[in-house]
């Protein structure tokens, strides 16, 4: 689980928490009891960036070129694409 730690507490005791950022991966910092950000160890942040660049993109059909439409349209559920 997560720590949870006051914004000014943070800022102050900066050098504490990057250490147990590396022990805990997250640290939650809160201002006036809601949360405003988090510090990440090295080892979350690379498995955030990793989760990021595998999000689904967005296409409109309208935008879609016709040999894509058509590769759509021949697809098998199920088939792995060569």
């Amino acid at each position: 689980m997560a720590e949870t730690v006051a914004a000014t507490t943070f800022a102050r005791n900066f050098a504490h928490y990057q250490d147990e950022a590396i022990r805990q991966r997250v640290i939650v910092v809160t201002s006036h009891d809601r949360i405003v950000g988090g510090y990440l160890s090295a080892t979350e942040l690379e498995h955030y960036q990793r989760l990021k660049a595998r999000e689904r993109q967005v296409l409109l059909v309208g935008a879609l070129s016709e040999d894509v439409i058509a590769d759509i349209e021949a697809a098998e559920y199920g088939v792995e694409a060569r």
